[in-house]
C-alpha cells in the first residue's frame, strides 16, 4: 500500500495514453479495413454470379473486376496504414513502460532512489560551481523580460506594491571564478635561488630555509600572484628555492622584489591627545571610525627596525609553561629598545613586517638588558610562526640567482589545447567502447563517469588546485582509471550471468567480486601520489594531486553511482531484454 500512490503517479498517465491512442485508431483501423474488404468481396460474388446468370454485359463484368482489385488494395492499405499510425502513438509510452518498477523490493528501491536524487542534486550544485553560466546565460535572458512584466502588471492594476514585493525576492547570479591555472598554461615567470648556508649551523638550517621561504612568500603575495608556488628543493648538496609566478610578465621587477630585504619596525602607540587630533582631519571633518581603527593610526614609528634585531628564539614561560617568544637585540638596539620601554610602561608596543602588524603586546616594566619576552595566549605552532617572522625580518640566509624562465602564454594556451583535444578523443573512444560491449551497464557507466567528472572539477575549483599540464594528464589518466573500475565490476557480472544467475543476483555478486581488486588497486595508486607529491618537485606534485583526487571519487562513482543505479534499472521492465545486459 506504501507504493501504491508512487506507482499510480508514474505508470497511470502512461497506460492511460497508451489506452487512449489503442482506442482511438483501432476502431478507426478496423472501420476502414473491415469496409472496403468486404466491398470488394461483394463485387467479386456480382461477377461470379453474372456468370451463370448472364443479365450483366461483358463491359459490365470487366469493369466491377476492375473495380473489385483497387477496393481491396484500399482495404488491406488501410489496415496497415492503421497498425503504422497506432505504433507511432503507442511506441513511446511502451518504452517509458519498460522503465516502470514492478511492484517488489518497495523499501529498498525507496531508499536508493533517495540517495540517487541526493547524488544528482549535489551534481547540479557541482555543474553550477564548475560552469556557471548554466545558470548565468538563462538568468540574463529571464531578467529583464521578468522586471519589465512586474513593472506592467503594477502599472495596470496600479498597485506599486508589487514591485516592492519582487524585489524582496533576491536572485542574482552566480560569481564566475576561473580555475587556477600554472605556469605552463597561464604564462609567467620561474626564478631558482641557492641558499648559502656556509654562516649557518646544522641543527639551524631547517629553520632558516623556512625562514627564507617565509620571507619569499610575503614578497611574492606583493605582486598578487594567486596561488603562486614557493618550494625549497634539494639538488645535491645545495638548497634551492623554487619561485612561480604565474601570469607575471616583467622578469625583472619580480627579481628586484623577491631579493630586496623586507622591512621589520617597532611601534609604539598613540597618546588620547594625538587621536584626537588625527581624528579632525586635514581638513577639520572628522575621520570615519572605522579609519581611526586601523593599526598605521593607533600606532606611530620609532627608531627601533629589524636591523637591530639579532635573534627571536620559542621560549616557555616557566610557571604556566605557555609559549612566549624571546627577543635579542645588538648593543645598538639595546639602547633604543630600554629608552622605547621606558616610556610605554602599561602600553602596547607593535611589530610590524612589511607595514603589517603581527603583534602588539603590553610591556610590562623598563627593560634594559636588551632582551624580551613577547608574552600572550600563544599556541606553539602560533609562537613558531611569530618567531620565524621576526627572524625574517632580514634574509635569514644569503640567496644568489641561478636560473631565470619566462614561459609565454601562447605557448601554455597551445600546450592546453593540445591536452584538451586529446582528453576528448580519448573519452569518446571510451564512451564507444563502453556501450558497444556492456550496453546497459556501459550506458549507466558512461553516466557515472559524467557525475565522477563534475563532482571532481568542484573539488578541484573549491580546494583549489592549480591545473598545470602534468595536472591535466592526472586527471584524464583518473577518468581512465574510473571506467577500469566499472569494467572489473562488469566483467564479473558476465561470468555470473554465464552461470545461470538472474540479472539482479550478477549486479549484487559482481560488486562483490570486485571491490577486493579494485580496492587493492586504489590503494597502491594512493600510496604512488602520496610519495610523489611530498617527495617530488611542483609539476609532478600537481600530476599526483589530480590523480589522487581522481582515485577516490572514482571509487565513490564506480562502486557507489554506478551500483546504486544498476539495482535502480534492474526492477524495471528493462531487464526482461536479456541481450542488453
Amino acid at each position: 500500500m506504501k507504493f501504491q500512490p508512487i506507482f499510480n503517479i508514474i505508470s497511470r498517465p502512461i497506460g492511460s495514453a497508451k489506452r487512449f491512442f489503442s482506442g482511438v485508431f483501432r476502431p478507426v483501423k478496423w472501420l476502414f479495413g473491415l469496409g472496403f474488404k468486404p466491398l470488394a468481396k461483394v463485387l467479386k460474388l456480382i461477377v461470379w454470379s453474372s456468370r451463370f446468370s448472364k443479365p450483366l454485359l461483358k463491359p459490365m463484368r470487366f469493369l466491377l473486376l476492375k473495380l473489385a482489385k483497387p477496393v481491396e488494395w484500399i482495404g488491406e492499405g488501410t489496415i496497415w496504414g492503421g497498425k503504422f499510425l497506432l505504433g507511432i502513438f503507442v511506441w513511446p509510452f511502451r518504452k517509458l513502460w519498460l522503465f516502470l518498477p514492478f511492484r517488489k523490493n518497495i523499501e529498498k528501491r525507496k531508499r536508493r532512489r533517495n540517495i540517487l536524487i541526493l547524488v544528482f542534486i549535489f551534481s547540479v550544485f557541482a555543474l553550477l560551481i564548475v560552469y556557471p553560466n548554466v545558470w548565468n546565460y538563462p538568468y540574463n535572458q529571464i531578467e529583464p523580460r521578468l522586471w519589465g512584466a512586474i513593472e506592467n502588471l503594477s502599472s495596470k492594476y496600479n498597485k506599486p506594491q508589487i514591485k516592492d514585493w519582487a524585489s524582496k525576492i533576491k536572485i542574482t547570479k552566480l560569481t564566475v571564478r576561473p580555475f587556477l591555472l600554472g605556469l605552463d598554461l597561464q604564462g609567467g615567470t620561474q626564478l631558482v635561488y641557492e641558499a648559502d648556508l656556509h654562516n649557518i649551523s646544522p641543527q639551524d638550517s631547517k629553520n632558516a630555509l623556512e625562514s627564507l621561504r617565509d620571507v619569499i612568500e610575503r614578497r611574492v603575495n606583493l605582486f598578487g600572484v594567486r596561488e603562486p608556488q614557493v618550494q625549497l628543493e634539494k639538488s645535491g648538496n645545495s638548497n634551492r628555492l623554487l619561485v612561480e609566478l604565474a601570469g607575471i610578465k616583467d622578469i625583472n621587477q619580480a627579481i628586484n622584489a623577491l631579493g630586496k630585504t623586507p622591512f621589520l619596525e617597532f611601534r609604539e602607540e598613540r597618546s588620547q591627545e594625538e587621536l584626537d587630533a588625527i581624528s579632525q582631519g586635514p581638513s577639520g571633518e572628522p575621520l570615519p571610525q572605522q579609519q581611526l581603527q586601523r593599526p598605521e593610526i593607533i600606532f606611530k614609528t620609532t627608531k627601533l627596525t629589524g636591523q637591530y634585531l639579532k635573534r627571536a628564539e620559542l621560549t616557555f614561560d616557566p610557571t604556566t609553561r605557555q609559549a612566549t617568544v624571546g627577543l635579542r637585540f645588538n648593543d645598538e638596539g639595546k639602547d633604543i629598545f630600554k629608552e622605547l620601554t621606558a616610556r610605554n610602561v602599561n602600553k602596547r608596543l607593535a611589530i610590524f613586517l612589511d607595514g603589517y602588524i603581527i603583534s602588539a603586546p603590553t610591556v610590562q616594566q623598563e627593560i634594559p638588558s636588551g632582551e624580551a619576552v613577547i608574552t600572550g595566549t600563544f599556541s606553539i605552532p602560533e609562537a613558531q610562526e611569530l618567531v620565524r617572522n621576526l627572524n625574517a625580518g632580514a634574509l635569514p640566509v644569503p640567496i644568489n640567482l641561478i636560473s631565470q624562465q619566462s614561459v609565454g602564454a601562447t605557448l601554455g594556451q597551445e600546450s592546453l589545447n593540445n591536452i584538451m583535444r586529446a582528453g576528448v578523443a580519448a573519452l569518446i573512444v571510451v564512451v564507444l567502447f563502453m556501450l558497444l560491449l556492456y550496453r546497459v551497464p556501459g550506458a549507466i557507466a558512461v553516466f557515472a563517469l559524467c557525475i565522477y567528472s563534475v563532482l571532481t572539477l568542484a573539488i578541484f575549483k573549491l580546494l583549489p588546485v592549480t591545473f598545470t599540464l602534468p595536472g591535466i594528464a592526472g586527471f584524464i589518466l583518473s577518468i581512465g582509471m574510473a571506467v577500469d573500475a566499472n569494467i572489473l565490476i562488469f566483467a564479473r557480472m558476465k561470468e555470473e550471468r554465464r552461470w545461470g544467475r538472474s540479472v539482479e543476483d550478477s549486479i549484487e555478486a559482481g560488486f562483490v567480486r570486485a571491490w577486493p581488486s579494485i580496492r587493492d588497486s586504489n590503494i597502491a595508486t594512493l600510496i604512488t601520489t602520496s610519495i610523489l607529491y611530498f617527495l617530488t618537485t611542483s609539476f609532478v606534485r600537481g600530476f599526483a594531486l589530480t590523480l589522487g583526487i581522481g582515485v577516490l571519487m572514482s571509487m565513490f562513482s564506480a562502486v557507489f553511482i554506478s551500483r546504486l543505479l544498476l539495482l535502480q534499472i534492474v526492477h524495471t521492465r528493462l531487464s526482461k531484454w536479456q541481450k542488453l545486459w
